[in-house]
C-alpha cells in the first residue's frame, strides 16, 4: 500500500547508502537511483545531496523523511485495520534481535509465528543489547529481545526464556571438563564480547558479585559477535563465556570444551522489551503475546552438557 518511491527514499535516507538500500529492498542499486530521480521529479526539487562522495539529504529531503516515516505508518495501520476485520494478523513487524537470540533462537520462533499469521511480513535487526534497544527506543523496531539488563526507564522489560552462560575451553586446555576457582580467572587471558553486550554485562556483575575485582582480571581480546569470540577461544588465544546455545555445535563436533569456575552464577533470562506505555497492538502485540506464551515450549533445550568432571 505504500508508495513505492517513498518507501525507496525512506531506506536510503535512513542509511545514507545506495548500495545498502538496494540490498534491503532486494533491487539493483540502479534501480534505486531510479527511483530516487523520479522522486526528485515529480517533487520538482532534490532529495539528496551527492557531493564529495557522501550522501546526505538536501533541505528537501529532510523535509520529506517525517511525511514518508508518518505515510508508511498509516499504510500499516491501515492494513491492521483491514486484517482486524478477518480475525487475522497482517501487516510488517521489525524486530531486534542481540546476537544470541537472534542467531539460535529466533528463526525458530518466528517460522512458528508466521505458521499462524502468513500474512505477516517480518525483518529482523541484529546487534548487542544496546544496539536493538536504541533500535526499539527510536522507533525502528517494534519489539526487542535481549539477553541483558536493559538500564533503560523508556522501555518495559519481561522475561521469557531461561538461558546459562558457560566458561568454554581450547581443546587440551589444562580446565577442559574441570572445576576451577574462581580465583584462576585472573590467570588467563580473557576474550569476552564488547562493551554494551548484554552477554559481557552478565558475567561482569557476577565476577564481581562473587569477590573478583574485573580490574584484576587479564582481558585479553575483545570482539563484536560471539563466533568471532568462539574461534579466537578455538584459536588458543583466551578462555570465554557464551550461551550455551552458542557453543552447541563446537561442543558436539568437539573443538571446545566447557570448564565449571565454583562459585560463579551465570543463569539469566532472556527478555522481550517494549518501549514504555501502552501494551503493543496489531502485529506487534500479537508477536509479544506469542513470545511470552509460546517460546519457550517452541524451542528445544540445548543440548551438548559438558561431561562428567572429575
Amino acid at each position: 500500500m505504500e508508495n513505492f518511491r517513498l518507501k525507496v527514499f525512506r531506506t536510503a535516507a535512513r542509511h545514507l547508502n545506495f548500495r545498502i538500500a538496494a540490498e534491503e529492498l532486494l533491487l539493483t542499486q540502479p534501480a534505486i537511483t531510479q527511483q530516487v530521480k523520479a522522486l526528485e521529479a515529480e517533487l520538482g526539487a532534490a532529495l539528496f545531496d551527492r557531493a564529495n562522495g557522501k550522501l546526505s539529504l538536501t533541505a528537501a529531503g529532510g523535509a520529506l523523511l517525517p511525511f514518508a516515516d508518518r505515510l508508511a505508518e498509516l499504510a500499516q495501520e491501515a492494513r491492521q485495520a483491514v486484517a482486524a476485520t478477518t480475525n487475522s494478523n497482517a501487516g510488517t513487524l521489525t524486530i531486534a534481535a542481540s546476537q544470541t537470540i537472534g542467531q539460535y533462537l529466533l528463526p525458530r520462533l518466528i517460522a512458528a509465528f508466521l505458521a499462524e499469521n502468513p500474512k505477516v511480513e517480518i525483518s529482523v535487526l541484529g546487534g548487542n543489547t544496546q544496539t536493538v534497544l536504541e533500535a526499539l527506543s527510536d522507533h525502528r523496531a517494534q519489539i526487542a529481545l535481549i539477553e541483558g539488563p536493559a538500564l533503560r526507564r523508556d522501555v518495559h522489560v519481561e522475561p521469557f526464556m531461561e538461558d546459562h552462560m558457560v566458561c568454554v575451553v581450547p581443546v587440551g586446555h589444562d580446565w577442559a571438563d574441570e572445576e576451577v576457582r574462581l580465583s584462576q580467572l585472573r590467570d588467563v587471558p580473557l576474550v569476552t564480547r564488547e562493551l554494551g553486550s548484554g552477554s559481557r554485562r552478565i558475567v561482569e556483575d557476577a565476577i564481581e558479585q562473587s569477590g573478583v575485582a574485573l580490574r584484576d582480571l587479564n582481558i585479553h581480546m575483545t570482539f563484536d559477535s560471539t563466533e568471532g569470540l568462539l574461534s579466537a577461544v578455538e584459536a588458543g588465544l583466551g578462555v570465554g563465556f557464551v550461551s550455551r546455545w552458542a557453543v552447541r555445535n563446537q561442543l558436539a563436533l568437539g573443538t571446545l570444551r566447557i570448564a565449571r569456575v565454583r562459585g560463579l552464577k551465570l543463569a539469566r533470562m532472556f527478555s522481550v522489551a517494549t518501549l514504555t506505555g501502552p501494551e503493543p497492538a496489531s502485529v506487534a502485540g500479537a508477536f509479544h503475546r506469542f513470545i511470552l506464551e509460546r517460546a519457550e515450549a517452541l524451542v528445544p533445550r540445548a543440548t551438548g552438557r559438558p561431561s562428567k568432571l572429575r
